[in-house]
């Protein structure tokens, strides 16, 4: 079955860096684009970025732009999220997510607090 596994999260200070990763599972990882979503404590879900199957384009939200990355290595079935120059409110916890015709997958989620 499709599984996702996200690991990397935790406490940071404002300005310090973080790379998260995400491991996928029982599907083709190559054939399917990544992308990975947050959630902060009472707000809803929302979409970090996008990365395309051979990782050739990658698609930000405004609010992580010039700070976040996203790449993938499909020889290993990971998808990763470089958190650079971190902010309070990029605290939430974050979530993988795989779009597979119309179901919908998700990791289990990591937790990042960004604070001092």
């Amino acid at each position: 079955q499709v599984q996702l596994v996200e690991s990397g999260g935790g406490l940071v200070q404002p300005g310090g860096s973080l790379r998260l990763s995400c491991a996928g599972s029982g599907f083709t990882f190559s054939m399917y684009g990544m992308s990975w979503y947050r959630q902060a404590p009472g707000k809803e879900r929302e979409l970090v970025g996008t990365i395309t199957t051979a990782g050739s384009s990658v698609n930000y939200a405004d609010s992580v732009k010039g700070r976040f990355s996203i790449s993938r290595d499909n020889a290993k079935n990971t998808v990763t999220l470089q958190m650079n120059n971190l902010k309070s409110e990029d605290t939430a916890k974050y979530y993988c997510h795989l779009r597979i015709g119309i179901r919908r997958y998700w990791g289990q989620g990591t937790q990042v607090t960004v604070s001092s």
